[in-house]
């Protein structure tokens, strides 16, 4: 390696961990699966938030949500957080900094104008001429939401992706075909074979953004997040990649039926409340991110349309990957492949996110190919995508603008260091459902604990022994020395946040 690496870091957005090839799931990820044997790959990878903005945000600026803010979703990240982030941090130090596909650093949904490029009351005001800056990207395309339970919204609203979308003069045929729910349609909530052709698809158009930036960018460092919109529910991958997996032959969840009653307090709360929004917002909330508890058939054909959705970003990838293989890239290059939470996906007769940290929804893939990254490596010590903004400083050789809660991944994958344990926090607004809770979760190698400091209330699993989490032990005596042990790291915790939460400015 002749110069310092380029840094090429790409997401999903609502990815199980276990959704991939290699973790024996029947999900097609072949690109992915030899990524991970040709580099190293995080077993037991965790976020530090189970929503999207606080997890995006943790991840670029490499802080805690209660550090930059940005506890819940609802609550955009301040500019001045995200110019301490990776990504300005790496501009100033002689990096091409860019981003392609879905931020989520700031909200969609808003009460009123908020001034992003991402607000619905704003984004009118960045005309064809703006890439950029965003949040210390120097170079930004955009796809606004993504998740097209709201279509490709027409210019001047949108961004980059809504603009190409649109631009052709076929967008409300292309609106038309996304909609079309082709045979067999059984019912299954917000899942469908959508008749959208994959080329106008945003998975498509991601890939082919980040192609032209490596290309246009190949003979200077750079570091670049690709960013996919997909698995997210509404589960609507474009035929045929919805077919691609049999819905017979999927695996279901072991357990799946609700058990409220081996859980704490705000399990059942959280569910049958209503959320504390205005009336239109909170329609959204009921309608769309939440799915009752749905019969094995239903449950397969969510299972088969979201593995499909998985296997078309993992067909970009590997478009991606081959793009770095042809420009003579591949060896000058650290890539990092991870999602901002996963999804419950059945377990618990659970699907979509919540306060609810199983592992479907806590746990993250996360692997990483490149210069000096042993292949084959799995490293079994729990970390959080937190990390990766130390990660990307460590490899790139650039020093942080200010001290982080992040720790580089470096030391674990060059064999010279061990972590204890990783940590999660959300201070959750009753605007999402109707509850408001400070939830505060440790992992380690073989225990979990989830704690709402609110109540004293918690749930401690057994993780090596009870993979499936049955068992709570929170207020089991004969695990009290373990509850000690995973509340002092919690505790553990560095005296940063912010003395005066942030304030929501939209749907949480």
């Amino acid at each position: 390696m002749s110069r310092r690496p380029n840094i090429l870091f790409i997401t999903s957005d609502q990815q199980r961990g276990d959704c991939y090839g290699f973790e024996g799931r029947p999900v097609r990820t072949p690109h992915l699966d030899m990524l991970a044997s040709e580099g190293t790959r995080f077993a037991a990878c965790i976020t530090p938030n189970v929503v999207c903005q606080p997890s995006r945000a943790s991840i670029l600026t490499g802080l805690l949500p209660r550090t930059h803010g940005v506890a819940d979703n609802g609550i955009d990240l301040p500019p001045e957080a995200a110019e301490t982030g990776f990504a300005a941090t790496l501009a100033r130090g002689g990096y091409r900094t860019g981003f392609v596909g879905k931020a989520h650093f700031a909200t969609s949904h808003t009460f009123a104008r908020t001034g992003t490029p991402e607000c619905r009351h704003s984004m009118q005001e960045y005309d064809e001429s703006w890439f950029g800056p965003y949040m210390g990207f120097e170079h930004v395309e955009l796809v606004v939401e993504g998740h097209n339970h709201w279509p490709p919204l027409e210019p001047p609203s949108g961004q980059h992706y809504e603009r190409w979308y649109h631009g052709d003069g076929r967008g409300a045929l292309k609106n038309e075909l996304y909609a079309t729910r082709l045979a067999p349609d059984v019912g299954a909530p917000q899942t469908w074979h959508s008749a959208l052709p994959t080329a106008w698809h945003n998975s498509t158009w991601i890939g082919n953004q980040t192609i032209a930036y490596i290309e246009r960018h190949a003979d200077e460092p750079f570091c670049l997040w690709a960013s996919f919109p997909d698995p997210h529910h509404p589960f609507d991958a474009p035929d045929p990649w919805s077919r691609m997996h049999d819905p017979d032959e999927v695996d279901l969840p072991v357990h799946r039926t609700l058990d409220l009653e081996r859980r704490p307090w705000w399990h059942r709360a959280s569910l049958e409340n209503k959320p504390s929004i205005r009336q239109d917002l909170a329609a959204i909330r009921e309608n769309y991110s939440r799915i009752k508890t749905i019969d094995d058939l239903h449950l397969r054909h969510v299972i088969a349309n979201y593995f499909g959705m998985i296997s078309l970003i993992d067909h970009n990838v590997g478009r991606i990957l081959a793009s770095l293989d042809a420009l003579g890239l591949a060896d000058d290059t650290i890539v990092v492949f991870s999602t901002d939470h996963g999804d419950w996906l059945g377990d618990h007769g659970l699907i979509l996110k919540g306060p609810m940290h199983y592992e479907g929804l806590l746990r993250v893939g996360c692997i990483m190919r490149g210069p000096g990254v042993p292949a084959g490596q799995v490293v079994q010590d729990p970390v959080s995508t937190l990390d990766l903004a130390a990660t990307f400083h460590d490899y790139a050789g650039v020093s942080p603008a200010r001290e982080l809660n992040s720790r580089s991944l470096r030391g674990l994958v060059e064999g010279r260091e061990t972590r204890d344990f990783a940590y999660n926090e959300w201070a959750l607004n009753a605007s999402r459902c109707g509850v408001a809770l400070e939830l505060r979760t440790v992992r380690t190698r073989t225990h979990k604990m989830t704690v709402d400091l609110n109540s004293g209330a918690g749930e401690l699993y057994h993780l090596a022994e009870d993979p499936h989490e049955m068992e709570n032990l929170y207020e089991d005596p004969g695990h009290a020395a373990v509850r000690r042990e995973l509340r002092e790291m919690i505790e553990a915790r560095p005296d940063d946040a912010l003395s005066h939460p942030l304030s929501p400015v939209g749907m949480a």
